[in-house]
């Protein structure tokens, strides 16, 4: 569905140091600094996937999706999105994709969101039945019902979010670009947005590329996460196998009677042993949390036990510090 390859993009960027005369000098002539933004970049991605795009501030993340959305051209390389190519085709494409930039609205600032979304309705030429048909459920999930007929300068960032991302699906897109999506939103309102990109993948088998800096957005939704770090691309696997490689340890607490002394345990730290709440840091590269559950059992009368795995956000900075971005 999604063949990127060899993609390169570089930015000219004026540079001038601080100061009237400097200011004035660059008047008659200007200096740039380049920026290469993309770098040999190369992927593919198959229909029905959900793909964690990630990496740090300049990375290139947003530089890629707009390549992929048509509205910059590459200096090089290839992007094929469903047999055309973005910026030579732009009218059909963007007919198959609904774009989300969480930091740029698609609506009209000062008009109601419903004069948008029939805006939006005429543009891409949406049939009336299935515009009604879209709509009511787009209403429903993401709770629009109170806020349609509002400006949107009324709105809070949680509210045009929600309604940006009903926007982008009004006209049935096969594929979903999504950069920060959640941003601003409420707990409840994160996991309504997260429930609702699932059950669009599930059940229409939309193809969700997400770009987040929210590391709770991309363990729910992705199955695959590509990182992307000074302009190249630096992983490209499961969320399982990142958690495998980067995840080497875990934190067992144990609730038990019966030994007030730490026991000896080959792979383990003891971090506390207090008031029968013991916790152990266990090395899982070379032990399996059951193999210490078992020891354990046969020197203690356990009555609890919970296991805590690294938090995603410090796999990230574990795989982020690997690759010096």
């Amino acid at each position: 569905m999604i063949r990127v390859e060899g993609l390169c993009k570089t930015f000219k960027v004026p540079k001038r140091p601080a100061g009237i005369k400097a200011a004035a000098k660059a008047l008659f002539k200007r200096e740039y600094i380049e920026i290469e933004a993309l770098r040999e970049v190369s992927f593919n991605i198959t229909a029905g996937e959900v793909v964690g795009y990630i990496g740090p501030n300049g990375a290139g993340k947003s530089t890629t999706i707009k390549v992929m959305s048509g509205i910059l051209v590459p200096d090089k390389g290839k992007c094929e999105i469903l047999g055309r190519t973005p910026w030579d085709d732009r009218i059909a494409h963007v007919k198959d994709i609904g774009v989300v930039f969480g930091q740029r609205s698609q609506l009209m600032w000062d008009i109601p969101v419903i004069d948008s979304f029939e805006l939006l309705r005429d543009i891409y030429r949406v049939p009336d039945n299935q515009y009604r048909v879209n709509l009511s459920k787009l209403r429903d999930i993401l709770d629009l019902g109170d806020i349609l007929e509002n400006p949107v300068r009324q709105l809070s960032l949680g509210q045009r979010m929600r309604c940006e991302i009903a926007a982008s699906l009004l006209h049935n897109p096969k594929i979903l670009f999504l950069d920060e999506p959640t941003i601003g939103l409420d707990a409840v309102s994160k996991i309504a947005v997260r429930r609702f990109i699932k059950d669009i993948n599930r059940e229409n088998g939309v193809t969700v590329i997400l770009t987040t800096h929210d590391m709770g957005d991309v363990e729910a939704l992705t199955d695959r996460i590509l990182l992307i770090g000074k302009g190249e691309i630096l992983f490209d696997g499961s969320f399982n196998k990142l958690k495998s490689s980067y995840n080497s340890y875990s934190i067992l607490t144990v609730d038990h009677s019966g030994c007030d002394n730490a026991p000896t345990i080959a792979n383990t730290s003891m971090l506390s042993n207090i008031n029968g709440r013991m916790v152990l840091q266990v090395d899982t590269k070379h032990r399996s949390i059951s193999s210490v559950i078992n020891q354990l059992s046969d020197i203690l009368e356990i009555r609890d036990i919970s296991v805590e795995t690294r938090p995603i956000e410090e796999i990230i900075a574990a795989l982020y510090k690997e690759y010096h971005i």
